[in-house]
């Protein structure tokens, strides 16, 4: 996976997020997306994150995906 250190982060546009109002789950490559799939998938089975918000996440990282 790219480095993606605080700076970058901070640069990146919302649409590189999953989650563009929270700025969580950043998905600025292939990579960031499919890690982004495995950590929403662990916090909705932790009971952190709801099913919807989990689907919401996988769907804008598969956009991604596809590009790549």
């Amino acid at each position: 996976m790219a480095d993606l250190d605080a700076n970058d982060r901070k640069h990146l546009p919302k649409s590189k997020f999953a989650e563009p109002e929270k700025r969580a789950y950043p998905i600025p490559d292939a990579a960031h997306a499919r890690n982004a799939k495995a950590r929403a998938s662990q916090a909705q089975n932790a009971g952190r994150m709801s099913k919807a918000e989990e689907k919401k996440i996988d769907k804008k990282a598969d956009e991604v995906l596809k590009k790549d």
